[in-house]
């Protein structure tokens, strides 16, 4: 990498998309998105042009929401904010991972669980299909899924670790911890680097995070934006 250039994780959706997650990719142009039943991440080329929005709204349809996660440039004319939300990413340094004897692989079959889970402590966004993005892990307790954590974007080197949600039932006995070495644990064994992303306001998570062995790299943000239900007509 030359002085100046951009890291691979500054549009980690990009590299994903086209490396080890070539096989999910939708695209149009330069634009790229995960199915909608896999993941609401899309992809921007790092500078969008006009044509590159003309793109992605035909991808998404008029009046479509889309998610701009860590773009920090312009939004054109009769574009709309949606949400906005300040974020850092957050990467491995040091953890001290391990496999946890109690955690298990979660599968296709755990989906309707999982929703279940996802729904009570509301991490962030789970679909149908994204058990399809990498390995989750989850600890159950009399037979019901109480905790769980697994990978999701997948940068060339790299893995995200997403999902880490913990039912209220069980909070304060470190199943997230153990479930995120653990997860990092099995990152680490292919030779890749884990990292996260989390709201710049949850400090609580970020301490949880950097007492593990994770640095903050980056700022980024959150962002979803309403493509117009009336585009210009295309020059030619």
């Amino acid at each position: 990498m030359t002085a100046g250039s951009p890291h691979i994780l500054d549009n980690p959706a990009l590299a994903s998309l086209t490396g080890p997650h070539a096989h999910f990719a939708e695209k149009r142009g330069r634009v790229l998105r995960y199915p909608v039943d896999v993941s609401p991440w899309l992809a921007l080329p790092d500078a969008p042009d006009a044509g590159d929005w003309a793109d992605l709204a035909a991808l998404a349809g008029p009046g479509a929401e889309v998610p701009l996660t860590a773009y920090a440039g312009p939004i054109p004319e009769g574009w709309e904010i949606t949400f906005h939300v300040e974020g850092v990413q957050l990467v491995d340094d040091g953890l001290a991972t391990a496999p946890d004897p109690e955690a298990v692989r979660l599968g296709p079959a755990d989906v309707p669980e999982i929703l279940d889970l996802i729904e009570r402590t509301r991490p962030g966004p789970f679909l149908p299909r994204t058990i399809e993005m990498g390995t989750y892990l989850g600890i159950r307790r009399g037979g019901a899924l109480v905790a769980m954590a697994g990978e999701r974007l997948h940068p060339p080197g790299w893995t995200e670790i997403s999902a880490v949600c913990t039912d209220s039932a069980v909070r304060g006995q470190g199943l997230a911890t153990r479930l995120i070495l653990a997860v990092a644990h099995g990152i680490r064994e292919r030779g890749e680097t884990p990292f996260l992303h989390t709201g710049a306001k949850n400090t609580g998570a970020i301490r949880l995070y950097e007492s593990l062995g994770f640095r903050l790299r980056r700022t980024t943000a959150f962002l979803a934006a309403r493509v117009p239900e009336r585009l210009p007509e295309a020059v030619s």
